[in-house]
């Protein structure tokens, strides 16, 4: 795996705060971006991620604290003297405009040439492989490929910051991963900095080098996928991120365990409990399993189907098994 090297933050937050109507969105907010890396908020609708986005942004302004950008303080400056461009979820391209006409708005609206600035839309269209494709009008395109054309223009500016508002939430789940994978590659050609927002914890585990946890208008964890997932600080991050068992006060994910017949031998340090299995969802690549244990507790168990068909634990509703873990496994939260 790639280690990227530890940048000076590009954006910070310091002690901001915003409410609505005396209903408070985020409270006194303290938050660091590194230059060059795919940052992620995650969290649930209503957790403070978007207000937090349009802030960076310029959309909304903070009630106290500070936004800066490379140092600078940009709080109290419009959306367009920040260095900044945003992707949205609904693309927002002009329809009667072609491709590269769409690409070079904003290069034209800064009194670049015409000749010049179509010559950069172009290549950004080339960026994001659609080179061929800049004399068409957006209705001619897929959702994706509309996609890629608002990434176009949010980085022909070449701005040191792009804030992407939940831009794949419109397209189906496998282009949604195809995008996940060309946004990847994009932000890492570019060096441009990505602030993503996300309430989808799969895409935020698969992209991010780091992420922040939001929950009701505060961060309850900043770190990398493996921290979150493996090392959560809270219980909130333990069940929000992935599936999880809580076990007092211990995480146990659900592919740490395996069953297995009441009579098979368990492993040396392994913890073996009996129960019975209330549900089974077979799902191709993984089977997912809910369990009853003799005390009453719920597990969640998820099996990869990679052992042949002849030789793998067929388990249906109502049969008895063993639940097996290794101690080691279950994880105590906020350690």
């Amino acid at each position: 795996m790639e280690v990227k090297t530890i940048t000076p933050p590009i954006v910070q937050l310091e002690g901001v705060a915003k409410s609505y109507g005396g209903a408070v969105a985020l409270a006194r907010l303290d938050l660091d971006v590194r230059a060059g890396e795919f940052f992620t908020l995650l969290g649930p609708s209503g957790s403070g991620k978007t207000t937090t986005l349009r802030l960076i942004a310029g959309f909304e302004r903070p009630d106290t604290g500070r936004i800066l950008l490379d140092g600078a303080d940009v709080a109290r400056l419009p959306p367009f003297d920040r260095n900044v461009n945003t992707v949205f979820q609904d693309y927002a391209l002009f329809p009667h405009l072609t491709l590269v006409e769409n690409v070079a708005y904003g290069l034209r609206a800064k009194k670049m040439p015409k000749a010049q600035a179509e010559a950069e839309a172009e290549k950004a269209l080339e960026a994001v492989k659609l080179g061929a494709y800049g004399g068409r009008k957006p209705a001619q395109l897929s959702g994706g490929q509309r996609q890629r054309v608002a990434l176009a223009r949010a980085m022909v500016n070449k701005p040191r910051v792009l804030l992407l508002d939940e831009p794949l939430g419109a397209l189906d789940l496998k282009l949604r991963h195809q995008m996940q994978a060309e946004l990847k590659r994009l932000q890492h050609e570019t060096g441009i900095t990505f602030i993503y927002v996300t309430h989808d914890q799969d895409e935020a585990l698969s992209m991010s080098d780091r992420i922040a946890v939001f929950s009701e208008g505060r961060i309850e964890q900043v770190g990398t996928p493996f921290d979150l997932y493996e090392r959560p600080a809270t219980e909130f991050v333990a069940d929000f991120v992935g599936t999880s068992n809580i076990l007092g006060h211990a995480l146990l994910r659900p592919e740490k365990v395996r069953l297995q017949p009441l009579d098979a031998p368990v492993p040396e340090g392994a913890n073996a409990k009996p129960g019975i299995v209330r549900e089974s969802i077979y799902l191709g690549a993984v089977t997912r399993y809910q369990v009853v244990l003799d005390d009453g507790a719920l597990l969640a168990v998820m099996e990869t189907n990679s052992v042949p068909l002849g030789n793998r634990l067929r388990l249906n509703a109502g049969d008895q098994v063993l639940a097996v873990w290794p101690k080691a496994a279950a994880v105590n939260i906020g350690n």
